[in-house]
């Protein structure tokens, strides 16, 4: 069992985690990065690492891979503890002497910081008979290689930044691309509809999908107009349906340690600390008024938190000084 004591124990390895655990390297806080999956990276590598991710400053655009892999290597100047395959089974203690067990040993930490972003998630499933039999075959609820929708039909069920950004990054490969939703208008960014209204993408709306039928390879869609009895169908190689995840915070149920929740996310205050004394939150996992749900806000948490929790562990530590005048390791 190891039985170490680290400054900072970061509970989640997506990209909030990521750069929280090199912000605690610049504090020069021993820190651990605890992650449930084989790899870092969270949801952006595991669910579709080819994907443009807009939202990061300094980059008109990044693939959600590219950008974890700097990350990783931003990272690695600092000697922080990586564990993968790894699950907090349980956090109990006070702020100075945290216990923290995992499905693999015991550490101890003297703050810990949640970056567990939406937790364990699952797609939001098509709610139609006899989706199953289409799954893996020609039903997708997410994209993990863009090369094996090459030259197929496909269409894209959602409405929202994700369904647009999937259409848009299909179409210099698919023969085809249809986007579906149930409204009129799209639930996202302006640059992005501005951008799909100049593609070659072809808007299908106000629909809901209704039915599927095997057609040989492919697969015929039933689609419903809203309210309407009109229907029409599509055949299409591809259906990839985005209507967003099912979000599991209940690890936190078996911990000996409680928070305040709001809409299922941790409750912070302004230093991202949550209703336990030395525990934080950022990212996904973190709610407070006001709140913009970008990958960019979550870094600024990140590095809010571990500020506050250094000077939790240690209030004589030194404060964060201008990123200009930070030297690297290897510097």
């Amino acid at each position: 069992m190891d039985e170490a004591m680290y400054d900072l124990t970061i509970i989640g390895g997506g990209p909030v985690g990521l750069f929280a655990a090199f912000y605690a390297g610049l504090q020069e806080l021993k820190t651990q990065v605890v992650e449930s999956l084989p790899q870092v990276g969270g949801q952006l590598t595991t669910l579709y690492p080819e994907k443009r991710i807009l939202d990061v400053a300094g980059f008109s655009h990044v693939t959600a891979q590219e950008l974890v892999d700097r990350l990783v290597a931003q990272t690695s100047e600092f000697p922080v503890t990586i564990k993968t395959e790894t699950t907090v089974t349980n956090v109990s203690g006070q702020l100075g002497d945290f216990t923290i067990t995992t499905n693999k040993d015991v550490t101890h930490s003297k703050a810990v910081l949640v970056t567990t972003g939406n937790g364990a998630f699952t797609p939001r499933k098509l709610a139609v008979d006899n989706a199953e039999a289409f799954e893996g075959r020609n039903l997708w609820y997410f994209v993990p290689k863009v090369a094996q929708f090459k030259n197929h039909d496909v269409m894209i069920a959602g409405g929202g930044d994700a369904a647009i950004d999937i259409a848009l990054m299909l179409e210099p490969v698919a023969h085809h691309v249809y986007l579906m939703h149930r409204r009129d208008s799209f639930r996202a960014l302006p640059h992005s509809v501005t951008r799909l209204n100049e593609s070659g993408v072809e808007t299908v709306t106000p629909y809901l999908v209704s039915g599927l039928t095997a057609n040989g390879k492919q697969v015929t869609v039933d689609l419903k107009e809203m309210k309407t009895d009109n229907h029409r169908t599509v055949t299409v190689d591809d259906l990839v349906v985005n209507y967003g995840f099912i979000s599991d915070h209940s690890v936190f149920e078996n911990w000996d340690l409680q928070f305040d929740q709001n809409r299922q996310q941790v409750a912070v205050d302004g230093s991202m600390k949550t209703s336990v004394d030395g525990i934080y939150a950022a990212g996904d996992t973190a709610s407070y008024d006001g709140k913009v749900a970008l990958i960019a806000t979550g870094f600024g948490e990140a590095a809010t938190a571990v500020h506050a929790a250094a000077f939790a562990i240690d209030p004589h530590h030194r404060g964060p000084v201008h990123s200009t005048s930070v030297h690297l390791p290897n510097e």
